[in-house]
């Protein structure tokens, strides 16, 4: 049954590539693929998980050797992946105005493909806490520090979700006013946002950079698209130079942290929230990747590397959903049965031993991608939202609950029985409230209606 399955799926997955036009720039979505295998590496890695006294225990590489952090600013690559949403919402939008789609419409489409796969992932994690601690299979502590390790990755999409919501608005300003001017705009805020955050010792202001700073680096994908950066060959250069200059004179003089994630005994972090570094990260790495656009192109024309990178964008979020889940489930089939040795963390013997941990993470992410990546496959578009300020309203309500509710699981986790409990639930409530109000089916993909495959 399952090699039946395989020879139905794999020819619709060749027939989207032998379609695909030679204008598309197929390099966008290497580097989204690129983007998130780079960022669930760096998860694999900086979690540090041992069990000692009969008790998991849990650090941050980056915060046991702080020496460690340079290595965020090439390893930090949510900024790329930003830019690259940039360039692909900014085409759809576009496009979408061309077939005369509403706004409405657009969001609710956009929303589900982030929504649909992370509602059953919050599912399966609000349901397996609860289980565990109420038949006695788990203690409430064990549960509640894999509800934190799993429930990290649900940040991004709380703030890319809004993010797409934002495109439209953003994309018309772009056209009245020019991308030069916008960026220009956006950066200039971010920079002020971060005087008063950092110099004024105004903490409160700088909530207002997930706009700003998220903004610019989708401004950057809009101008990207427009052939902005085909000035010349020394333009990646000198976007690599300008960036890289820019973070080493916020870090030496002005004090931002050395990394670019956020760390948990950090008074400071250019990420939750942003900070004006993220765009100069985002600058620099995105002028590395265009030294190899156009070699990437020609070699994404040939079949096999375009087939792999189809079939990889066709289960990216489900990748990146259950990743920290892979780290759990390892953490606990090595650790307690003695499986795995458990060398002095950072020592020589511990670095020999990560490749066999990636090892083990990507076994065991194997279950999650074969049990959820369904969930991706492309389905019919749901009905048609009301007309007028209605339908945007209910469609922006949705996306806003969508993005609250993945903010509070980030931020707390999942409910566990006897330990936090009120504002996971409500996290939880509104994620399922934003599947409501989107019109998200949980099941689209299994249904015969669903457009199945890649």
């Amino acid at each position: 049954m399952e090699r039946a399955a395989t020879e139905r799926v794999k020819p619709r997955a060749r027939d989207l590539v032998a379609a695909t036009p030679d204008s598309r720039n197929r390099y966008v979505d290497l580097i989204r693929v690129v983007s998130i295998g780079i960022v669930v590496l760096g998860h694999w890695t900086m979690a540090v998980l041992g069990y000692r006294g009969g008790k998991f225990t849990g650090a941050n590489l980056l915060e046991l050797n702080p020496d460690l952090q340079i290595l965020t600013w090439a390893f930090q690559v949510m900024p790329l992946f930003f830019i690259v949403g940039g360039f692909t919402n900014g085409g759809s939008w576009a496009s979408a105005q061309r077939r005369g789609t509403r706004y409405a419409d657009w969001l609710r489409a956009k929303s589900a493909r982030l929504i649909r796969p992370a509602l059953w992932f919050v599912a399966f994690w609000t349901l397996i806490p609860v289980l565990g601690v109420t038949l006695g299979i788990l203690p409430t502590s064990v549960a509640r520090t894999g509800a934190e390790e799993v429930s990290l990755p649900l940040w991004f999409l709380a703030v890319y979700v809004l993010a797409i919501a934002a495109v439209p608005a953003l994309f018309t300003v772009h056209q009245r006013y020019g991308g030069a001017k916008v960026l220009s705009g956006l950066v200039l805020a971010a920079f002020i946002v971060d005087n008063l955050r950092f110099g004024a010792d105004v903490p409160i202001v700088g909530a207002l950079n997930y706009a700003f700073v998220w903004l610019a680096l989708l401004e950057l994908g809009f101008l990207w698209r427009e052939d902005a950066f085909d000035g010349g060959r020394w333009v990646p250069w000198l976007m690599m130079a300008g960036g890289l200059a820019a973070l080493g004179v916020m870090v030496r003089w002005f004090d931002y942290p050395v990394s670019m994630i956020s760390l948990s005994h950090a008074p400071r972090s250019n990420a939750l929230p942003p900070s004006l570094a993220l765009v100069a990260l985002g600058i620099w790495q995105f002028g590395a990747a265009l030294l190899f656009a156009a070699p990437a192109n020609r070699w994404l024309r040939r079949p096999r590397p375009w087939l792999a990178v189809v079939v990889a964008n066709s289960m990216i979020m489900t990748f990146y959903l259950w990743n920290m889940s892979a780290v759990v489930l390892a953490a606990v089939l090595l650790f307690p049965t003695g499986v795995a040795p458990q060398p002095e963390a950072l020592s020589t013997a511990w670095w020999l031993l990560r490749p066999a941990w990636w090892l083990a993470c990507a076994i065991c992410l194997l279950p999650f991608l074969l049990g959820f990546r369904w969930a991706e496959r492309p389905v019919d578009p749901p009905r048609a939202s009301r007309a007028g300020r209605p339908g945007v309203a209910i469609a922006l309500l949705g996306t806003a609950a969508a993005g609250g509710g993945f903010a509070l699981l980030a931020a707390r986790a999942f409910p566990v029985p006897g330990s936090i409990v009120l504002i996971p639930t409500a996290g939880v409530l509104l994620v399922a409230l934003s599947a409501v109000l989107t019109h998200v089916d949980p099941i689209a993909p299994l249904r015969r209606g669903g457009r199945a495959g890649y």
